[in-house]
């Protein structure tokens, strides 16, 4: 359900918006923008999507478990310079 809403815009924004987007897509965008802003649902979304992409999951967990090794080494690096 939509409900109706009268803004207020400064004169030569919403002439760029309207010469922009369109007169009949006008409203579909500024809900577009605030959705996000207000909603918060976006990078849920967002999450949900790179979860399900099990290449980025794979490549992610791999970098991980890299930067893991390379702190511990770090850590024995450090402990063999002070003995």
């Amino acid at each position: 359900m939509h409900k109706k809403m009268t803004i207020t815009l400064d004169e030569a924004l919403y002439d760029e918006l309207y010469r922009t987007i369109g007169k009949r897509k006008m409203s579909q965008f500024i809900e577009d923008l605030l959705r996000s802003h207000v909603l918060d649902t976006s990078l849920d979304a967002g999450y949900k999507a790179m979860t399900a992409d099990q290449v980025r999951e794979s490549e992610a967990m791999e970098w991980v478990n890299a930067l893991a090794g390379d702190m511990e080494n770090e850590a024995r690096s450090s402990l063999a310079s002070k003995v």
